[in-house]
């Protein structure tokens, strides 16, 4: 009877070095979208990020609206955007009130442009147990919603032109 050999283990790490490296192309795109003239033609990205992850900051009773993930919309209306070497920053407003958020490259979970039909789905990053707020809430927060699979899209239809 043959012995069965245990496969090579992959000390390189390889899947995680392709995942920050497709990340990379997130970077990118953002750099394009900050430059003057902001995102090119009819491109427009929807970004789904773990709000929990480690680094993610923002206002607390809108992280707190979305305990597992939300996507944002980068189209028309944004302002802001900075993107850094391991995070980015950018101002969006929701309920009509402009709100920053910061996002670590890491906590992306998908990347779509659907004017070109093209998107990049990353494994999830470990989460926190309390999201970060940049700002310092007046009250205790109300507790999170339960957490379900699906994904969180935060719809800026109202904001765009006509």
């Amino acid at each position: 009877m043959a012995q069965q050999q245990k496969p090579p283990e992959d000390l390189m790490n390889y899947e995680a070095l392709a995942q920050d490296a497709l990340r990379g192309v997130v970077k990118a795109a953002l750099k394009v979208a900050a430059a003057p003239g902001g995102i090119p033609g009819d491109h427009h990205f929807y970004i789904t990020f773990r709000t929990r992850a480690p680094g993610v900051s923002g206002p607390p009773d809108l992280l707190g609206k979305y305990p597992d993930e939300m996507t944002i919309v980068l189209q028309n209306q944004y302002w802001d955007l900075a993107p850094g070497e391991t995070f980015f920053t950018v101002t969006l407003k929701f309920g009509g009130s402009p709100k920053k958020l910061s996002v670590p490259y890491a906590a992306v979970t998908r990347f779509v442009d659907p004017h070109v039909k093209f998107s990049l789905h990353f494994e999830p990053p470990p989460v926190d147990v309390e999201p970060v707020g940049l700002d310092e809430p007046e009250e205790p927060a109300a507790p999170a919603r339960p957490v379900d699979d699906g994904p969180k899209v935060v719809s800026l239809d109202q904001f765009r032109k006509k």
